[in-house]
Order: structure tokens, then sequence, then C-alpha cells
């Protein structure tokens, strides 16, 4: 079978045929859901990423999947109602990434369990056939049973409660590969540089740019859609400079521990931290990941950078919980990520306060633009997004899809013990690479499982281009322990290299390129003692 995820045969397809019914701007979880509610009914797609799928936002969230308990201590009912539908919805139709995890909130005050337990129990109710658990009250052995490392002094008891988790990056390629198979064409690393009218001042395509080569494209597209998160901003200037911003960025912060701090199967939900928002400490990939952080931002990028203090509030209020207290010098990874949250306009500063729904705006111009919303409603933001692009452009109509529609690599019955579970029905053709060739049984580090078949498989069929997209999103393996990443660079740039034809040359430039980035994910690069001159020598020693 034609492996239709491939760069080149999407480049290929565009110079063939450059006139697309849709065109989708941003690779992230909301370009991908669009891209995919679009090809499945029909409708020819286009997707043009300036990076990589799920550089940004997408592959930076706490992985979980949840209709948002803060929502409904807020309020936000509605938007509870529709997580919670969703969320049974990917359960369902990517079954290999997405679990049910279970929760536990410590209590100490008197009344806090039933505070919470009976909130929780309006959660269970609102899922209904949905429900991934059933919320109990523990008491206080229970609780120190199910998280071994809590702090048991003032501990009265605590609440269970389920949600779900899964691996964002992952799910973002599976997204990607779904499109493909339903006819859509995508493409990262390809910038798009400009909108292209008709006479009355109508987008009728896009003008992009292949960072590879530097080769310039004339798009043409009965619609547009801007869902590039954080940067919808910039496409929006590009059709009217003097446009108001839609977004207002905020910026979360996780860091990765050792398991030793909390090696029970139930993830710590500490429900009221000093600025009011939940924190979490869930274990993913063997690791631990706690977070985040809402910090308010005027500025964005592609390669967001924590600030000290959020690093520190993290550990600060985590020890507060804990018997065995993290220090910095535990901190394996430390990544950041910027939520695209719907400007509300008051100018209060409180990005917690912005509803985390999505908005649409379609510009004079007729291009749609998409933009808040989070991973747990992608699938429903682009059905809102598409059924309004349909109108707009005046498309024939043709029904929604995606309720039903299964992820590449849905498998119902997942080996949870196996390091390839993640590929779902991908995995068994990795494995057989494997076979057929014993150096790609190669593992690429002592500490993780992952072998040199993995980075072929991200090169052939998941369309990794980079180090980079080894590394950070096929594998995660930069978001879990950034110094093991390093380790492992040389290597994967060694296969990467070969897979694509490149020389020693390439190689050598992907592996500096990528300490250079690693070394921002590790804790010590942030810490206020060190000179700008120690920070060079850091990395320095880093290289060799």
């Amino acid at each position: 079978m034609t492996n239709r995820f491939n760069r080149e045969r999407g480049l290929e397809e565009i110079r063939e045929n450059p006139k697309f019914d849709v065109v989708v701007i941003g690779g992230g979880a909301t370009g991908l859901g669009v891209a995919v509610d679009a090809a499945s009914r029909g409708y020819r797609t286009l997707l043009l990423e300036q990076a990589d799928f799920a550089k940004g936002t997408s592959s930076r969230s706490t992985k979980l999947v949840h209709g948002g308990v803060r929502y409904l201590a807020q309020g936000d009912v509605r938007l509870v109602f529709e997580a919670l539908y969703e969320r049974g919805l990917l359960l369902k139709n990517a079954p290999h990434l997405v679990r049910s995890q279970p929760f536990v909130i410590p209590s100490y005050r008197r009344w806090d369990s039933i505070l919470y337990g009976l909130g929780l129990k309006i959660y269970d109710w609102m899922a209904g056939r949905y429900r991934f658990g059933k919320t109990a009250l523990l008491n206080r052995s229970k609780v120190a049973e199910m998280l071994p490392n809590v702090e048991t002094r003032g501990l009265r008891g605590g609440i269970l409660y389920f949600d779900g988790q899964f691996d964002d990056a992952r799910l973002a390629i599976n997204l990607a590969q779904t499109c493909a198979e339903a006819g859509g064409v995508l493409v990262n690393y390809m910038r798009v540089t400009g909108l292209a009218k008709s006479v009355d001042g109508k987008v009728v395509g896009v003008k992009a740019e292949d960072l590879e080569t530097g080769q310039p494209f004339d798009i043409q597209a009965a619609s547009v859609v801007n869902a590039t998160g954080v940067f919808v901003d910039e496409i929006l200037r590009m059709d009217q400079t003097d446009g108001r911003p839609m977004v207002r960025p905020s910026q979360g912060v996780h860091i990765v521990l050792s398991r030793e701090f909390h090696d029970g199967e139930a993830a710590l939900m500490i429900p009221a931290t000093d600025d009011g928002r939940v924190l979490f400490a869930v274990p993913w990939h063997d690791y631990l990941l706690v977070g985040t952080t809402d910090t308010p931002l005027d500025s964005h990028s592609l390669e967001p950078q924590p600030l000290e203090q959020e690093i520190d509030f993290i550990l600060e209020t985590l020890r507060r919980y804990l018997v065995k207290k993290p220090n910095r010098s535990d901190v394996l990874s430390v990544f950041a990520g910027l939520r695209p949250l719907a400007h509300n306009g008051n100018g209060s500063g409180k990005t917690k306060e912005i509803s985390r729904s999505h908005k649409l705006l379609v510009s004079p111009s007729g291009m749609v633009t998409i933009t808040g919303g989070k991973w747990t409603t992608y699938r429903k933001m682009a059905q809102d997004t598409v059924d309004l692009a349909i109108k707009t452009a005046a498309l024939p109509f043709k029904a929604c899809t995606t309720a039903s529609l299964k992820i590449h690599g849905h498998l119902q019955k997942v080996r949870a013990d196996e390091h390839l579970a993640v590929y779902g029905s991908d995995a068994a053709a990795i494995a057989l690479l494997a076979e057929q060739n014993p150096k790609l049984k190669e593992q690429l580090h002592p500490e993780f499982p992952y072998t040199a078949a993995e980075v072929v498989w991200a090169v052939r069929h998941e369309m990794a281009r980079t180090v980079e997209d080894v590394l950070a999103r096929r594998l995660r393996v930069l978001f879990l322990n950034a110094r093991a990443a390093i380790d492992m660079a040389p290597g994967v740039a060694k296969w990467m290299a070969a897979e694509l034809r490149k020389d020693q040359g390439w190689a050598n430039r992907q592996t500096e390129a990528f300490l250079e980035l690693a070394a921002q994910y590790l804790p010590g690069a942030y810490h206020p003692s060190e000179s700008t001159r120690e920070r060079k020598a850091d990395k320095a020693a880093i290289r060799s």
C-alpha cells in the first residue's frame, strides 16, 4: 500500500494540482483536526505547517484528556459537558493513545473531601455513559497507599476520581496520518508567506515557501482556514494590517522528575495552588510529569522559555505535599508551552479567567480563523470550523463523520507493558522492520527501550525531518530526560542521515542544532546565579 503521508509526495501533489477546496494553515491540534474533518468529508484538503507537526503548544500539554474539573468550579458547565463527551469519543477512536487515569486529591482540612467529592460526583454524572470511572471518598490509609510519598502529617483522607491521559504529539502524528489516508495533503516545514486575493478582496489562496529548498508555491483555495494557535494574529495581519488581536498568550511550564518521587499508578491532583490554579503530578512514560503554571505573556515564539519563578513555583508547591521533596537538581527536563487563549478584551491580565472555549472569526475577505479551545475538544472545534468554512465559501455541503472515525493506529486491545504500544496497529510493522534488518534492533540509550527501527519508521512513515522531530515529538525523550536526549542525538542523526541520503556534514549540523536546543530543557540553564559565560561553558561541556 502506498504511503500517502510522505513529504515528497505531498509537494508533488501540490505541483500537479495547486487547487484545493480547503487550505489549512497550522499543523497543531486544531489545524490537524480541521484537516482530518475536511478530508474525511471528501473535500480536497491541504495542510501547511511552518515547522514540525505539533512543534508548538500541541506537544507541550499536561497530557490530559479531561472535562476540566476547574472549569466546572468556574461554572462553565457547557464547556465541561462538551469536553466530557469529546473525551469519550477520543477513548473510543484512539484507544492506543488514550486511557483512563486515576487521580487522588489528598485532603488536609475537615470539609475538603466532602466539598471536592460532591463536585466530582457531579462531574461523573455529567459524563454519563462516557464516564471513565467512579469517584470515591478515601480514608487516610488508602490515600497513603495510592500516593506512597504523600505528606501524611495532617492528612485526613482524600478523593479518587478518573480522567483521561494521552500522548499529545503522538496523537498529532496519528491525526496527520488519518488525514492523509482520507485523501488530504500535508507538508511540514512549509511556511505561508502571504495570502492571494481576488480583485474584490476575497482570499482565494496562499503563497508559501518550502523551508528546506526555498522553493515558492502559489496555491489556490476555495476556503483558507487560519488555525495557527498563538500565531493567528500574524496570519490575520497578512489579511488586515489593522486588525484587533484575537489571542492573549499564556505560558504553562512543566517539569519532569523520576518516579522515585511518586511510584504509584494514581496521579496527584493539588486542587488549589497559591495562584488559584490546580497542579498535577502525573505518571507518564515511566516518569513523573508535574505542572502547570499560568503566566500572561505579551510575546510568543516556537520555543518559549520557562521562567525561573515558574520552575520554583512548581517545585515549592509540590514539596508541600511530598515527604521526599524534589529539588532543582532532581529535574530531568523542563519545558514551556503557550496557550492560544481567545482575547477577552477586559485587560485584567488574569489568563486563568479567560474561557478555554474556542472562538471563530470570518474576515471580510472570507478567511476563517479558529483559536482558543484545548486538546480534548479539538474534534468539535474542527467540526464547527469546517461547517463555517463550507457556508462561507459556498462549498457543497457534506456531513461531518469524525465522531465515529477511527484514528490511525486504532487498536482496541493494547498491551500497556510494551513500549511500542503507542504505535497501536503500526507496532507490528516496526517489529517486523527490526526482524528484517537486525542492525535496527540497536538500542538508542541504555535507559530507554527505543531502537533504531523507530528512527527509520519515523522518517519513512511519520514525516520526521530533523533530529528534534524524532527525539522531541516521535519518541518524546527530550520532554522526559534532556540529558539522555543529548546522548542519543548523534546516533539518531546517523540513522536519519542514512535514511534521508544525507552526508556526515548534515548529521553533524543536526546534532549541533539539537544540542543547542536541548540545553534549554535542562533546568540548570535557568539558574539565576549562572553567568552567560558559565552557561556557554556548560553547553560546550555538553557538546564534548
